[in-house]
């Protein structure tokens, strides 16, 4: 996939998208997961306030999601659209299978969803392909889905920039052990990420265990207090989530290791931030959550609507009307920039 190629062709997208939104009017937002479109625009890039777009999680009530339902209800007032959230509130492959057959039922305008696991989901994304309901895949793919389009973080790469910054602040060289949650395929591409970076480019670090934190503070805070104990001279852990991330660190504090044992976490929800302020977590990997949302939801009302048209009869074609891969790209976090993500 080139993924500059596709990051050019995607931006003559926005570039249209934006004009054509800016005069359009707004819609006011409740409180329960759902935005309402207000009438009284027209024109190619404006729906109707029935036109109902969902937006499928797993954990559906961890903080992460908010950033990207945002740039979604974002979206939805610029096209004059109904969006809902929903999920499911636990780590369960099975309650989010049967969350997505539930909203295919509702026959919705559009699905955005995350996979909790790519093998398992993607037979309920073709089943909603195949019900001619567009899907939109974000921030955990299913690639061998027939979904249209996957928005979200390059894994590999983030990975790469969480090692590269563990490394130089490790000064090359000691143990270090990652924590992560098997079979979720965004986890497991950061994961083989931070081991590429580390293999080639600090050879002086020891990567000497990769642990199961199931997305779960309590038993992240068990694994780090056992790897702790293992491995004395650890020097660093890179937590591929955020819950990992703040287990980890509650386990460091407890065995009085704060700041000698170096965290690098992922995404930016308060407790990740509060704890980068307090020294507790060195840096944080923040993605472009908005992006997702707002662009997402873009793709979806755009192949609602089959605004665009890149050979004639594409749908039989078999040609993808938007970008397939859009990288929404990752920033460091540290304690000299953490300000600006807590005043969002």
């Amino acid at each position: 996939m080139n993924i500059r190629k596709n990051k050019k062709r995607y931006a003559s997208i926005a570039a249209a998208a934006a004009a054509v939104v800016l005069g359009l009017t707004g819609c006011s937002t409740s409180s329960t997961g759902t935005s309402t479109a207000s009438s009284g625009s027209s024109g190619a890039f404006h729906g109707s306030a029935n036109e109902t777009y969902y937006m499928v999680t797993f954990l559906s009530g961890i903080e992460y999601w908010k950033g990207v339902y945002a740039g979604m209800q974002a979206a939805a007032k610029d096209l004059g659209v109904k969006t809902v959230f929903t999920g499911a509130p636990q780590y369960d492959i099975n309650q989010e299978v049967t969350t997505m057959q539930q909203v295919i039922a509702k026959k919705p305008a559009g699905i955005m969803v995350t996979s909790i696991n790519a093998q398992a989901l993607t037979p309920v994304i073709n089943q909603a392909i195949a019900a001619g309901i567009p899907v939109i895949s974000f921030d955990s793919d299913a690639p061998q889905s027939e979904r249209y389009a996957y928005l979200g973080t390059s894994n590999v790469e983030a990975g790469q920039k969480a090692a590269d910054y563990l490394g130089q602040q490790l000064n090359g060289k000691g143990e270090v052990a990652v924590i992560s949650t098997p079979g979720e395929l965004n986890l497991d591409q950061r994961v083989q990420g931070f081991r590429q970076e580390m293999s080639q480019k600090y050879p002086g670090i020891k990567i000497v265990a990769v642990q199961n934190g199931n997305s779960d503070q309590i038993k992240t805070a068990q694994v780090t207090s056992a790897l702790l104990q293992s491995y004395p001279g650890l020097g660093g852990i890179f937590a591929t989530e955020a819950d990992e991330g703040t287990g980890a660190a509650t386990a460091v504090k407890e065995a009085n290791k704060t700041g000698s044992v170096k965290i690098v976490s992922f995404d930016t929800d308060k407790a990740t931030l509060d704890a980068i302020k307090s020294g507790e977590i060195t840096a944080t990997v923040a993605q472009g959550t908005w992006n997702m949302g707002f662009w997402g939801l873009m793709d979806l009302f755009t192949i609602h609507h089959n605004l665009l048209t890149p050979v004639a009869n594409w749908k039989q074609s078999g040609v993808d009307p938007v970008p397939p891969q859009v990288d929404t790209g990752v920033t460091i976090v540290t304690s000299k920039n953490v300000n600006a993500y807590l005043s969002k």
